[in-house]
């Protein structure tokens, strides 16, 4: 076979691939999309696939459209035969109704998903009855430790307890009239200190509730 032919069956090999390759995407490709998603595989050249996809537009095997300074390639879409206004509708029917299955996939998957969730976020049954032994033991010690006070041989009476409670009272309310009394003093002298806070009650030597995590208790 003479140089001429075989030219011309490589063409016709590449413009076959590549005739078929938009048939089976049936969508519209540039000659760099052609290129470059079939270059790999079948090892075509960029100028091989420029004239390839010129020469089936050519024979009207694909059509072309230009955007701009870009062509546009895609198949001829008369292959697939004339659809009646009947056929369209069916299409636009069975189009609904697997738009409704969908739907009700992705609500289901949803609900999956939650439920998964909740459940991965639950103990297994062997926690739980390991849960379920520590809390009795905790009752078990809490009732014999109930027992014990019951039976102590000097329970205390409700007016000895009304007493202490009196008294917790009354020392609570000085602690809050006294530190709210030291705290007003303190504001005035820091009005004219030229230092921080901090450095003053360092200097001064102040000791704040706050330094050892102490609050008044809610009484």
């Amino acid at each position: 076979m003479s140089g001429a032919g075989k030219k011309r069956d490589a063409s016709d090999e590449c413009a076959a691939i590549l005739l078929r390759y938009l048939q089976e995407q049936n969508r519209p490709h540039s000659a760099q999309d052609v290129f470059s998603n079939l270059q790999k595989q079948h090892g075509l050249g960029k100028t091989a696939v420029v004239k390839a996809l010129e020469q089936l537009a050519q024979q009207g095997k694909i059509n072309e459209k230009i955007y701009g300074k870009q062509k546009i390639y895609f198949p001829d879409q008369n292959r697939f035969g004339n659809t009646s206004e009947s056929e369209l509708k069916g299409l636009d029917n069975e189009i609904s109704e697997l738009s409704c299955k969908v739907q009700t996939l992705q609500q289901n998957c949803r609900h999956m998903e939650s439920e998964l969730k909740e459940l991965k976020g639950s103990m297994t049954t062997p926690e739980m009855v390991k849960e379920i032994e520590d809390l009795k033991k905790d009752c078990a010690n809490y009732t014999e430790k109930l027992e014990r006070i019951k039976s102590a041989a000097n329970p205390v009476s409700p007016e000895e307890k009304e007493k202490v409670y009196n008294e917790k009272k009354l020392y609570c309310r000085e602690w809050r009239r006294r530190k709210r009394m030291a705290t007003e003093l303190l504001d005035a002298i820091l009005e004219g200190y030229p230092k921080s806070k901090k450095q003053f009650f360092e200097e001064v030597g102040i000791e704040t509730d706050e330094d050892f995590n102490v609050t008044v208790p809610s009484v």
